[in-house]
């Protein structure tokens, strides 16, 4: 186990020397520190020079990752090799932004082609829906697409969607439906006509309980609408990978777009699942996109570990947490588009490394995947930040902001951007009590006024907000979370923990709908919220 070797001791003996040493001492003794501390990949740049590192920490953590296997294990995934050991799949969300002619295989088969060829089908669909070309069971042009999907079939495109809304046709109505609570989608359908919406049904086996409850009941809606039971076929389209459950559903399999075992939900925005997006941005964006996935692939494939920007972002997640004591981190977009993103990568961070056990399935002994969260600034400031400045519990943030807005209002973006500068300044050097004292703040307000400081943040600039720039983006927390999980030694791609509240509520389902008196064998306080659920309906026995 990682913990286990001397890099991983070294570190911990490092952490002990350098405890008391504030980010003030830091810059003080290195003055070069926020210029040398940075990396750049693509249209990013990464300042790390606001952490609790010094030099020998970069060191040390290097040391460490080439300890845990990261660049073989690097190469294992970039060949296709089954990774995910629990599963016997291939890790290969990779493949999905490889350029035509390259070849990647997945037991003896190159992959590519089948991605190329999904590609294909997939902006020909966005491409007819834009044009109009696409028309309802009436005729009319498809005003309206819904995107129905759970977890990383609805997370991926609405942030992506919305961080793109720049480039959206402004003639469709977009709109992203998840959750099995019926006012999501009974929201979702207010002033919209049946005869112009297109819905995009997102699930690999098509069996995803939540997923197909909303996609019957927006049939429902449809037919109910245009009183037409072959409407289906005309305002619906399926990406998954089960064309008899599809078919059994009303679609045509011709309007069904598939995706491949090795490709998780939560890193399947730049496969068909992504159609919504494509539908709102165009094929040619949809395209730019994958082009700065690939970008940041390329980079964290062929940059030195002490020069890569995930794998950087990834050491000083590993020593803030493991080292430092920090149990959470917050991402804070300083961009309205990029609202949705701290919740993209919660699921990304936590549905991959929140595991505590091995690739061999031994406890792993050391604190894995952290609590992620996070809100847009400046509405954050206003909100959660006076806990990261004086709380007692030390929170690392990884500050996120666009050099050249999308849209020019006034002196809106400088005023945006001087915030997110001077959270991280505040966060990494506070304010004394002498320096409080020396404005003239009465003594007794004195504690009350003073910052701490030495709280660790991460700055990354994006040039611009383009499809590009997102694609960086994405590809570079996906690899950051992959290199924490080579670390760990645990598998960053299954998600068993998921599973056990789905079996658990098929069973309690009939008992709250049907007229019958529970079956038992629940705990007590179970039995008994079921008894009060079915009472508050009307449906006691």
């Amino acid at each position: 186990m990682i913990a286990d070797t001397q890099e991983w001791a070294r570190l911990a003996a490092h952490a002990d020397e350098v405890a008391g040493v504030h980010l003030r001492e830091l810059f003080a003794s290195d003055p070069a520190r926020g210029e040398e501390l940075t990396v750049g990949a693509g249209d990013l740049h990464l300042d790390y020079s606001k952490n609790r590192v010094t030099r020998q920490t970069l060191r040390l953590l290097t040391a460490l990752a080439e300890r845990a296997g990261v660049a073989p294990r690097r190469e294992a995934m970039f060949r296709g090799e089954a990774i995910n050991v629990t599963e016997r799949r291939a890790v290969l969300h990779t493949a999905l932004r490889a350029p035509s002619g390259e070849r990647v295989e997945v037991d003896g088969v190159d992959v590519v082609p089948a991605v190329h060829e999904v590609l294909d089908r997939m902006h020909d669909l966005a491409s007819r829906v834009r044009a109009g070309e696409w028309t309802g069971a009436t005729g009319r042009r498809i005003r309206n697409v819904v995107n129905i999907g759970i977890g990383g079939s609805d997370l991926g495109p609405a942030m992506a969607t919305r961080a793109l809304g720049g480039d959206a046709d402004p003639a469709l109505t977009l709109r992203f439906v998840s959750n099995i609570d019926g006012d999501d989608l009974g929201d979702a359908l207010v002033g919209l006509d049946p005869a112009e919406t297109l819905f995009v049904v997102c699930s690999k086996t098509f069996t995803t309980l939540e997923t197909l409850t909303n996609a019957r009941s927006a049939r429902e809606w449809l037919v109910a609408g245009l009183g037409d039971e072959g409407a289906v076929r005309h305002h619906f389209i399926a990406v998954s990978t089960n064309a008899e459950q599809v078919a059994a559903f009303g679609i045509d399999t011709a309007n069904m777009l598939g995706f491949w075992d090795w490709v998780g939900g939560r890193y399947s925005v730049d496969s068909a699942i992504g159609l919504t997006l494509a539908i709102a941005v165009g094929p040619d964006a949809f395209r730019e996109m994958l082009r700065g996935f690939r970008v940041m692939d390329e980079h964290f494939r062929g940059a030195p570990l002490d020069r890569n920007m995930p794998v950087i972002l990834a050491l000083i997640g590993v020593w803030n947490a493991n080292f430092l004591g920090a149990d959470t981190y917050a991402v804070l977009p300083y961009s309205q588009r990029l609202g949705r993103l701290p919740a993209y990568l919660q699921q990304l961070d936590m549905e991959s490394n929140g595991k505590s056990v091995d690739l061999e399935g031994r406890p792993v002994g050391v604190p894995t995947g952290p609590i992620v969260w996070g809100e847009p600034g400046t509405n954050g400031q206003h909100a959660f930040m006076q806990l990261i400045h004086q709380g007692t519990r030390l929170v690392p943030s990884d500050l996120i902001g666009v050099c050249r807005p999308g849209r020019e209002m006034g002196d809106h973006h400088d005023l945006l951007m001087a915030n997110l500068l001077a959270q991280a300044e505040a966060l990494a050097f506070g304010r004394t009590a002498e320096e409080v004292a020396a404005e003239g703040v009465a003594p007794e307000l004195v504690p009350h006024r003073t910052f701490p400081g030495d709280r660790p943040t991460n700055v990354i600039l994006l040039d611009e907000l383009t499809p590009s720039s997102l694609g960086q983006l994405i590809a570079l927390y996906e690899h950051k979370v992959f290199t924490q999980g080579v670390i760990w030694g645990i598998n960053s791609f299954d998600q068993w923990g998921v599973e056990l509240g789905k079996v658990l509520a098929k069973r309690i389902a009939p008992e709250l709908i049907a007229g019958e008196a529970p079956a038992g064998g629940h705990d007590g306080s179970t039995d008994a919220l079921i008894r009060r659920y079915r009472a508050a309906r009307g449906r006691s026995a």
